[in-house]
């Protein structure tokens, strides 16, 4: 099993950054992929950036060049680091750890809330 807390959320103008972090603790080496996703009212859960053990990664249109996904070198700690920021990004942001092809993890969450 996984746990999962993440944390960097908060509020920032238009153009700004943040950094969140997802620490993992438990069964870290059985995590094949780990992501972030985001989720506003009245819409689904959406993917914003992923990272595969092999550190592959991906990242939705809306965030790419913008947005990186990175982990540390123990690979106990997720980050994202999202710069140029904007309204549309307000959201609550979630880390995911995938174990094997059907198990996954989710944290708590994060508010991020971006101000025009």
């Amino acid at each position: 099993q996984v746990q999962l807390v993440e944390s960097g959320g908060g509020l920032v103008q238009a153009g700004g950054s943040l950094r969140l972090s997802c620490v993992a603790a438990g069964s870290i080496s059985s995590i094949n992929v780990m992501g972030w996703y985001r989720q506003v009212p009245g819409k689904q859960r959406e993917l914003v950036a992923a990272i595969t053990s092999g550190d592959r990664t991906n990242y939705a249109d809306s965030v790419k060049g913008r947005f990186t996904i990175s982990r540390n070198n123990a690979k106990t700690t997720l980050y994202l680091q999202m710069n140029s920021l904007k309204p549309e990004d307000t959201a609550v942001y979630y880390c995911k750890a995938q174990m094997g092809v059907v198990r996954s993890y989710w944290g708590q969450g994060t508010q991020v809330t971006v101000s025009s």
